[in-house]
């Protein structure tokens, strides 16, 4: 097994190739780069990124690279399918919110008040608004509309990743806690993944056993601070325009994709506990585990069928 650790996106990154060919070992070298390249073209935080281009015009159509038009179109999804609630558009409100700048450059003591401005919900939740022409590769955004794909993009980084890792053996990739695996590891067996315990650092919830699959978690436990005298955290809720306000602290799923698992844990953390459950429940491809803010634990029938006994 040959593994490769690396910073990208903000976020620890792993990557695993289960076998011991030399090519293996090669390809993997050249992950890093894989995500830079990934980063440059979709940072809200780089002034030089394509995406940053594509803000910079909104109101007026724009070519893009394939990559871009790619993750576009799986926000777009996301979106439709979590009926709004995992939305692109919501650069506006997070930067209203305080989160002007990468996560680790955050200072609340010099965050301009000029962003502390009253909300306007219209703006912020304007996705179908947002036009592609597969034709041109040309992407519409509206004047008022610029677009936040961190929300997309590290699940898409993950999933082309692993796709490309998966040619020298069963593959995985961990994106910051974000984890996309491609086959069972050699003799059949299951990628083991633990499930981080968000109110005891070090602990695991659970191991659970994957072949090819993703999981996704999020939550509010790491990316929170204080602005305009009250607590922040970087979910938006679009429907309000500001961060959401749900029981649940963590929200982890399984899915067949890892974009699917990055949507569906948005969305169940949004909705909160019961109503996040009940709409895991309705979608037979997923499973979920909820950590509530009390240190209550809810689980999905399905999710039994991917935990280590």
């Amino acid at each position: 097994m040959q593994r490769i650790e690396f910073q990208a996106m903000n976020c620890h990154m792993l990557a695993v190739v289960d076998g011991d060919i030399a090519e293996a070992g090669a390809v993997l070298a050249a992950v890093p780069a894989w995500f830079e390249q990934w980063e440059q073209c979709f940072s809200r935080f780089r002034p030089d990124s394509e995406l940053s281009r594509l803000n910079r015009n909104a109101g007026s159509w724009v070519n893009v690279s394939t990559d871009l038009f790619s993750v576009i179109g799986a926000a777009l999804w996301a979106a439709e399918f979590s009926d709004g609630l995992v939305s692109p558009t919501l650069l506006g409100a997070m930067e209203q919110a305080g989160y002007y700048r990468s996560f680790e450059h955050i200072d609340v003591s010099s965050i301009p008040q000029s962003l502390a401005k009253t909300r306007d919900t219209g703006d912020f939740n304007d996705w179908r608004a947002i036009q592609t022409d597969a034709s041109t590769q040309r992407v519409f955004a509206p004047a008022n509309v610029r677009l936040d794909l961190s929300g997309t993009a590290k699940g898409w980084a993950a999933e082309q990743a692993v796709g490309r890792l998966s040619k020298y053996g069963a593959a995985l990739v961990d994106a910051g806690g974000d984890i996309a695996t491609c086959g069972p590891r050699g003799g059949g067996e299951a990628w083991p993944i633990g499930l981080a315990d968000p109110l005891h650092p070090g602990q695991q919830l659970d191991v659970l056993m994957l072949n090819t699959a993703g999981v996704a978690t999020s939550g509010r436990d790491y990316r929170r601070w204080q602005f305009i005298g009250a607590p922040q955290h970087h979910i938006m809720d679009p429907r309000t325009g500001q961060p959401a306000q749900t029981d649940v602290l963590t929200a982890t799923i399984v899915a067949p994709t890892m974009r699917f698992a990055e949507t569906a844990a948005k969305t169940a953390l949004i909705l909160g506990s019961q109503a996040g459950l009940n709409w895991v429940e309705r979608h037979p491809e997923l499973a979920a585990t909820l950590v509530l803010e009390d240190g209550h634990v809810l689980r999905s029938q399905r999710m039994d069928q991917y935990t280590w006994k």
